[in-house]
């Protein structure tokens, strides 16, 4: 076990008491929490039961100014290979209880189950909305904290309220508190979540009442849209890059001549150019360095700057 400046054997005690032995880890290697198979070791690495944990994790951390990353499914994020500093929370299948009302048209979900998992649910009764939702490889709470979106729908569509932890600001415990859809300030891949750093326990959901079999029709639908034009077959991060004003990225990085430009392991896909993905055992350093390439060519040859949607967290 080595020493970091944020942990010490008695931060690790206190959440070994909190959260079990077996759920807490030392130097984990993210690179198994991320879909681009990348990523550094963790300083500690918690995996909280129950929503109650996950709180007492939280006051704990943020009282003794231990620096905190949440981790879903790590669907977009690039972290760096020299890994993480303090404590990560991982909020996947631990925190995944998804709960369906039928009668009032509602779903809802713990931070950690997969949208997926939300959208089966829900068209199991009959519940129509996540249809669009139900093929981004987001858990619930990293859906709310970017506002995800694909085809014609986003969260702010079909979500009614979320139930966050607010930290405090002054070192004291954090407060647990209800915020509708409406006061999350929901734009494109933004949301309050995410600028006030809340971290989502649970969401709910307001869905439309329709036919199991139309809402089922319909997300096998997008599912073939999804399979015909995205790698879905290789690691990426999904889409890398937001859509600029006025401008498809995977096209002009197309226009750019890029197709299946490379940095060591990292490409952009041959299938679609908005993505990079991992060939084999790309670093945080490659994806980087093909990321600020292709930003340089599609600035140089069309004037427009490339802002990358995959969120780069760690140390690099």
């Amino acid at each position: 076990m080595h020493e970091h400046e944020y942990v010490s054997e008695e931060l690790l005690c206190v959440l070994a008491g909190i959260a079990g032995e077996d759920n807490v880890l030392m130097t984990e290697p993210m690179r198994d929490y991320t879909t681009f198979h990348i990523g550094g070791p963790a300083d500690v690495f918690v995996t909280p039961r129950t929503p109650e944990v996950l709180v007492k994790v939280l006051d704990t951390c943020y009282l003794g100014d231990v620096p905190v990353t949440i981790v879903g499914n790590g669907s977009d994020l690039l972290v760096g290979d020299r890994g993480i500093r303090g404590v990560v929370v991982l909020l996947r299948d631990n925190l995944a209880q998804v709960e369906v009302d039928a009668g009032g048209w509602r779903v809802t979900a713990q931070a950690g189950a997969l949208l997926r998992d939300v959208a089966l649910s829900a068209a199991e009764e009959g519940l129509s909305g996540m249809e669009p939702l139900w093929g981004i490889p987001a858990t619930v709470g990293g859906a709310c904290f970017m506002n995800a979106g694909a085809y014609d729908g986003t969260m702010g569509d079909v979500l009614e309220s979320v139930r966050v932890y607010v930290p405090s600001k002054q070192g004291n415990r954090g407060s647990v508190v209800t915020l509708e859809a409406r006061d999350l300030n929901l734009g494109y891949r933004k949301s309050r979540v995410h600028d006030d750093g809340l971290i989502v326990l649970s969401a709910t959901f307001k869905l439309s009442p329709s036919n199991p079999a139309m809402v089922r029709a319909a997300m096998d639908d997008y599912q073939a849209r999804r399979e015909a034009k995205q790698p879905l077959d290789m690691a990426s991060a999904g889409s890398t890059f937001k859509r600029p004003e006025g401008y498809f990225a995977g096209k002009l990085i197309m226009d750019a001549g890029l197709r299946g430009a490379r940095v060591g392991d990292a490409q952009v896909s041959e299938k679609h150019c908005g993505f990079v993905v991992n060939t084999g055992r790309a670093s945080a350093k490659d994806v980087l360095g093909l990321i600020e390439h292709v930003q340089a060519e599609v600035k140089a040859q069309f004037g427009v700057d490339l802002e990358p949607e995959v969120r780069m967290i760690g140390e690099f």
